[in-house]
């Protein structure tokens, strides 16, 4: 399978991809200090397990480290993408 196009819906707070009629999707809220608080990720089933979720993490992160914005973790996935690419942990804000 080819990597699916990762697309920033800022309208709707999403990063998400088009799985052939289904969407994967990564969302996230604003905080009062204009944080993005990666809250939610998910991916339908029969897309699970071919890194799909860690391309829409790492597609938010590059997206908040290119606009030196910091983020939130809220999302589980999200927090073990960083523990894994430590890179991207001096973007992180922890509460």
């Amino acid at each position: 399978m080819t990597k699916p196009e990762i697309i920033h819906d800022a309208d709707d707070l999403r990063f998400y991809a088009d799985l052939n009629g289904e969407e994967a999707e990564l969302t996230y809220s604003l905080t009062d200090k204009e944080e993005l608080d990666l809250d939610y990720t998910y991916v339908p089933e029969e897309h699970r397990g071919q890194g799909i979720a860690d391309q829409l993490v790492n597609t938010a992160l590059e997206y908040v480290k290119q606009n030196q914005l910091t983020f939130v973790a809220s999302c589980p996935v999200v927090e073990a993408y960083v523990k894994r690419h430590p890179e991207y942990e001096p973007f992180m804000v922890q509460y």
